[in-house]
């Protein structure tokens, strides 16, 4: 009698754990990394293999940092709507609001680390950047497609967030060509389109995740890590100051109203 199909040995390169041990990357989690690893450089372990060196540790944290929190957002509004209903399950309050960071809100840093990635896979390493970057605007323009990572409903003309963040990167010696583009590509769509389109803080921890070899894959999972954090403390907050029932209320309220009062009337309708 065959041999059915060999089945594939069931293994992980992440963690292991025995009775008096938890070892993570091959570090000993209770020797090498508590108390001497911070979070960040910890989630830099968990997806690259190795602890960083010092200016990738500045250049993760801050991307890090920068994802945590956006104020009351749509995330933070259904975290906080979902503890309302379920008050006994704080971890579906938390993944409610995490399920909401799609392309809009967050999901945009893979959406940039995939057109940056994408683009300069295919091109020479002497292509002209600026050159690039006016056929990636001529491109989405065609297509009536926004550009990721640009612009911004709130901060306008410019991101506060952004300077910094390329600050941090040219400090640490990420600087390079991904980074290089976003700018361009900033640039080139504020000159075709007329108005301030300038990089937002997704478009710039897009390319910094980049110069940071991270994959466009794994990008939109950094402000998944990130976020997290942001909505337990709004969670927390919820508990001491409630603000859930309040917005179901006024909404319940205001969306309701033309049932409960009839039409509006019209003084200057004809009569």
């Amino acid at each position: 009698m065959s041999e059915g199909p060999k089945r594939k040995r069931l293994r992980s390169d992440l963690a292991w754990s025995t009775v008096d041990r938890i070892v993570v990357r091959g570090h000993d989690l209770s020797e090498e990394l508590i108390g001497r690893v911070s979070l960040g450089d910890f989630a830099f372990l968990e997806l690259k293999g190795r602890l960083p060196n010092a200016p990738e540790s500045a250049a993760f944290n801050a991307i890090a940092i920068t994802l945590v929190e956006h104020g009351m957002t749509p995330s933070a509004i259904a975290a906080r709507m979902t503890y309302l209903g379920a008050p006994e399950s704080l971890q579906g309050a938390v993944a409610a609001g995490l399920l909401g960071m799609g392309d809009r809100f967050g999901g945009p840093v893979e959406q940039a680390a995939r057109m940056l990635q994408e683009t300069l896979a295919a091109a020479p390493p002497d292509a002209d950047l600026r050159e690039i970057a006016r056929g990636l605007v001529a491109a989405q323009l065609e297509l009536k497609r926004p550009v990721a990572g640009l612009g911004h409903p709130i901060h306008k003309p410019i991101d506060p967030r952004v300077p910094r963040l390329f600050q941090v990167a040219s400090e640490n010696g990420f600087s390079g060509r991904y980074v290089a583009l976003m700018e361009l590509i900033g640039e080139e769509a504020t000159s075709r389109h007329g108005r301030a389109l300038p990089v937002n803080a997704t478009g710039a921890i897009g390319a910094i995740a980049s110069e940071l070899e991270i994959p466009w894959r794994i990008c939109r999972g950094l402000a998944v890590m990130a976020r997290a954090i942001g909505l337990v403390a709004h969670i927390q907050e919820e508990v001491e100051d409630p603000l859930a029932a309040e917005i179901w209320s006024r909404v319940e309220d205001e969306a309701s109203a033309h049932l409960r009062d009839g039409p509006a009337s019209d003084e200057n309708a004809p009569r």
